[in-house]
């Protein structure tokens, strides 16, 4: 278990540079490794000098935004177009000149009801794919293929994969002194939680002490982390590469220190890395599927009497006998 982080702040003649009591990290070059984007490639889940825009997408939900966010976009450009032209126009022709003798009229049905209606199928337009999107992103799918618990501490970042044996690991931002070639700045860590691309997955998010939040822009993920509370979201990256995220509620004088380094990785590589956490914790290996999807593939091996105790007809007995059966194992 790794030395929590001691002082993270400490005067500079020139900055204020970040000590992290963390154990050293061998510098080698990110450049050309698994998950990472080669020179000249399109930057994935990162921020890039000069960006006016999102983030590359990399899961459903940040697609949805994306599109959401060119037709509001769109509707903003026109309306601001459209006034714009209207005040232009009223100037040039109702000036004193063209117009000595301005009219006196105070009301206008027609007009009263367009600027009233117009505005009105305006925000049922928005509406529509803006709630969409809301419960498109808020709702996690029946069907995962397994579940990450994260959580926020002062100021690193704790994994656990539950479905794949318990295993868990903390992860603390790589300090400058030790940063390797090619790594971000304040964004780099020591331990990237892996997971598989085009899996998905249920994120369980709570903290151990004050207030977190995750943030990981290219997956449209945004999450309080509360202590004594389980926040819960879901992503399916479908790229691979690397995406890198921060804490984005202030949580002490460590908050700015706290990032967050998932990578998306192909299924064989996923399980070699599991079977890798497994050996560690002394579990056994398994294998590709077993690694990817354990909440989805087919049960273990489990004696059919076992299987065939509860019907299924009568909810109330088979949700018993489940947490009967939970309570057994534990």
């Amino acid at each position: 278990m790794r030395n929590p982080i001691g002082r993270l702040l400490d005067h500079h003649p020139s900055d204020l540079l970040l000590r992290v009591q963390a154990q050293p990290v061998q510098a080698q070059p990110l450049q050309g490794q698994p998950g990472m984007p080669e020179p000249g490639a399109e930057p994935l889940g990162e921020p890039v000098p000069w960006q006016l825009w999102h983030q590359t997408p990399a899961t459903p939900v940040m697609e949805r935004l994306e599109n959401f966010h060119w037709l509001l976009l769109i509707i903003m450009v026109v309306i601001c177009v459209f006034v714009v032209a209207l005040m232009a126009y009223t100037v040039w022709r109702y000036h004193e000149r063209r117009n000595p003798t301005p009219s006196r009229a105070s009301h206008n049905t027609v007009l009263e009801v367009a600027w009233t209606v117009v505005p009105v199928l305006i925000l049922v337009v928005i509406a529509i794919p803006s709630f969409r999107a809301l419960y498109y992103m808020d709702r996690t799918p029946e069907v995962v293929d397994m579940t990450m618990k994260i959580t926020g501490r002062q100021w690193y970042w704790d994994f656990e994969y539950p479905d794949q044996g318990g295993f868990q690991f903390s992860s603390y931002i790589v300090p400058d002194d030790q940063l390797p070639p090619g790594g971000r700045r304040l964004l780099e860590v020591d331990n990237r939680a892996l997971v598989p691309v085009g899996a998905t997955i249920r994120l369980i998010i709570t903290a151990g002490d004050v207030l977190h939040a995750m943030a990981m822009p290219s997956l449209a993920i945004k999450r309080d982390a509360i202590p004594g509370r389980l926040n819960e979201s879901w992503m399916r990256i479908d790229r691979p590469g690397v995406y890198y995220g921060q804490c984005s509620e202030i949580c002490g004088t460590g908050h700015g220190y706290m990032p967050m380094v998932i990578e998306a990785v192909e299924p064989e590589r996923f399980a070699a890395w599991v079977n890798e956490r497994r050996a560690d914790a002394g579990l056994e290996p398994v294998d590709v599927a077993a690694a990817v999807s354990p909440l989805t593939r087919s049960a273990p091996d489990v004696p059919p009497a076992q299987t065939a105790q509860v019907t299924p007809a009568d909810p109330i007995q088979a949700s018993g006998a489940a947490a009967g059966s939970v309570a057994g194992k534990e």
